[in-house]
């Protein structure tokens, strides 16, 4: 069987995290239900916004909300609790103005 140091030796990649990278990069294009699903599961450990969710998975805000809404996911629109609004309202105040 095939490693990914067999194709570094060959000299197809620099390296091992170059052929991973590649590898990762065409399966994630052949496989669009490995990207939603890796999509859901990136947003729901909060690694990912439900934009970035919605890009990685190829599909519209909108569709990423809705397809989250459908398998339970909860959705993380804004802040939760009044001290994270004051916060960021604080944090937003806080930027200088550009003239």
């Amino acid at each position: 069987m095939l490693s990914i140091k067999d194709l570094v030796d060959a000299q197809l990649y620099p390296n091992e995290a170059a052929a991973l990278q590649d590898a990762l990069r065409h399966l994630l294009r052949a496989r669009p239900e490995v990207r939603l699903r890796l999509a859901i599961h990136q947003y729901q450990t909060e690694a990912l916004t439900l934009a970035q969710a919605a890009s990685l998975a190829g599909v519209s805000w909108l569709q990423m909300r809705d397809l989250l809404v459908e398998r339970g996911v909860p959705l993380r629109l804004g802040t939760t609790t009044l001290d994270e609004a004051e916060a960021e309202v604080q944090a937003l105040r806080s930027i200088p103005h550009r003239p």
